[in-house]
């Protein structure tokens, strides 16, 4: 059974939005800080954001001020709202328990490509 899911990615033109979820099936979900990951073709997979239990969020410099991180326990569900996207933003999205380690688990992720 897949226990982490990630949804909402799609085809946009540059300059537009996408919202993306991530349902965690796992139990004990609020008491991990998750992150968004993004891998595109021929590159290493590098976070994109992070929200701790507590909410102390961070984001790759690349996305500041464009990206927005939240989380919902009650749904185990974490959350990333992307505006003004931009062709560099394609690539397939994860969302994992951060930090990551060789036994992370990895959902089958999402796909954002931004294309005129």
């Amino acid at each position: 059974q897949v226990q982490v899911v990630e949804s909402g990615g799609g085809l946009v033109q540059p300059g537009g939005s996408l919202r993306l979820s991530c349902v965690d099936r796992r139990s004990s979900f609020s008491i991990f800080s998750m992150g968004w990951y993004r891998q595109a073709p021929g590159k290493q997979r590098d976070l994109v954001a992070a929200i701790t239990r507590g909410g102390d969020i961070n984001y790759a410099n690349s996305v500041e001020g464009r990206f927005t991180i939240s989380r919902d326990n009650a749904r185990n569900t974490v959350y990333l709202q992307m505006n003004s996207l931009n062709p560099e933003d394609t690539a397939v999205y994860y969302c994992a328990r951060t930090p990551i380690s060789r036994h992370t688990h990895w959902g089958r992720g999402t796909q954002v490509t931004v294309s005129s």
